[in-house]
């Protein structure tokens, strides 16, 4: 079995990230979406809320399991038995830091290869930062995420 794993922080998740998870899914047989829990960042969401959003958008899919974890990806990935770590690449401001951080996961765990995905033409642009500051000033971010996420978007933002 081809397990993969594809972390990141989810603070909301959008339809880039929904996307990502449907393409990792053809590649491998089990994908971890893998929900980082940073105490030196302050997320609009907290863990509890982010898990039960990309559970209930994930139910569906078939080899999904959602997880949340405080540490090293690379731990996790070794943990896990993972052969590959999703992560998607937007533009080339993504590349640098994506690299240094495949380059890192190597070197404390060999097992496995980062392995990148580009968006889908229409969501090349976004980014989960971009969606918060839209629907901070109640712009319409309903192509952006599903309409569970825009719910709790607008709840969060007091309207």
């Amino acid at each position: 079995m081809k397990i993969a794993i594809y972390p990141g922080s989810f603070d909301p998740i959008t339809n880039g990230h929904l996307d990502l998870i449907d393409r990792a899914l053809e590649l491998f047989d089990k994908l971890y979406v893998a929900i980082a829990t940073n105490p030196v960042k302050e997320p609009l969401f907290t863990a509890e809320e982010r898990m039960a959003m990309v559970k209930q958008l994930t139910k569906n899919r078939k080899g999904v399991t959602v997880i949340s974890f405080p540490g090293l990806l690379a731990d996790l990935s070794r943990k896990l038995k993972a052969v590959a770590i999703i992560r998607g690449l937007r533009a080339v401001a993504d590349f640098e830091y994506e690299f240094q951080m495949a380059l890192m996961n190597r070197k404390l765990y060999h097992g496995a290869e980062s392995v990148f995905l580009m968006p889908s033409a229409r969501y090349v642009f976004l980014s989960s930062n971009l969606i918060k500051d839209v629907a901070r000033f109640e712009g319409d971010v309903s192509f952006f995420v599903p309409k569970l996420v825009e719910r709790k978007l607008k709840q969060k933002f007091g309207r």
